[in-house]
């Protein structure tokens, strides 16, 4: 038999990456491909694969495009924030019209339709405003973790989030973030962000991403940083949210929250297969 290929897109947003393929693609896959999940821990794979914090499959809707999307472990994820900006992307440079500055595109996912409003288009990076519907189950829980006592803010924006809001230093990332995003508190596990409140108007974080580990950037755990600060930490309703791969704006009015960023497609690779 011949070798064949499946035909991956690679786009980021604030260098939290991800591989985009087309559900039809994997359908033609070999039998050692023939779960997404085993596709997604193979391409994801940062020293034998391509390398990506996760898949996202795409299929037709009734809206503009659906995604699905697999962690880099192979693991369920409902949404991305990060992720559905990098779709609206890929729809907005790769359809037959391009999408001109003030379309809207809207992206089916487990959490429901994400809407998009283009901003700005500046050469392969494309900044979106994005409703993500309000939070959901907001309330402060005290955990035991590491043989201390934890106060967190959870809640879900279409995923499950834990906040810790104080010092957001590398150390606490690596014990107690990680030990968060595992605890049984948690049974479909969480995505962890420190949060520390620099100022009424910004909030700086780290992630640890449920099913990935520590990641530049997270577009649900900036909102949910940002919801947590201005409930209980003392931060403005609207703030930046500064991580370790650039700003993300989030508003959190009545409506639900806004989160604006840029998402950019960077180039298109075949992943060979015997």
């Amino acid at each position: 038999m011949g070798r064949r290929a499946i035909r991956l897109v690679k786009a980021h947003a604030y260098g939290n990456d991800f591989l985009l393929v087309s559900v039809d693609d994997i359908c033609r896959a070999p039998a050692d491909l023939a779960t997404q999940a085993d596709l997604a821990r193979r391409v994801c794979d940062r020293h034998r694969g391509i390398g990506a914090d996760g898949l996202i499959t795409l299929s037709p809707s009734r809206y503009n495009m659906r995604m699905d999307l697999l962690n880099a472990d192979g693991s369920y994820s409902e949404i991305s924030g990060n992720g559905v900006r990098c779709v609206a992307a890929f729809v907005a440079t790769h359809q037959i019209r391009k999408r001109r500055i003030g379309s809207t595109i809207v992206i089916d996912t487990d959490a429901g339709p994400k809407t998009l409003k283009l901003l700005a288009r500046e050469g392969n990076r494309l900044t979106f405003v994005a409703e993500m519907g309000p939070p959901t189950e907001l309330r402060q829980v005290d955990l035991q973790i590491l043989g201390s006592t934890i106060r967190a803010v959870v809640l879900r924006v279409g995923n499950p989030q834990c906040v810790v809001l104080g010092p957001a230093t590398e150390e606490r990332l690596d014990t107690i973030a990680a030990a968060l995003a595992v605890d049984p508190f948690f049974p479909a596990g969480t995505n962890v962000e420190l949060a520390e409140v620099v100022s009424p108007d910004e909030v700086r974080i780290l992630i640890w991403e449920r099913g990935v580990g520590p990641t530049e950037s997270s577009g649900t755990g900036a909102c949910a940083a940002a919801v947590a600060a201005a409930a209980f930490g003392g931060a403005n309703r609207a703030v930046d949210v500064v991580s370790p791969g650039g700003s993300q704006r989030v508003e959190w009015t009545s409506d639900g929250i806004q989160l604006t960023g840029w998402a950019e497609v960077v180039g298109e690779i075949d992943w060979w297969v015997d």
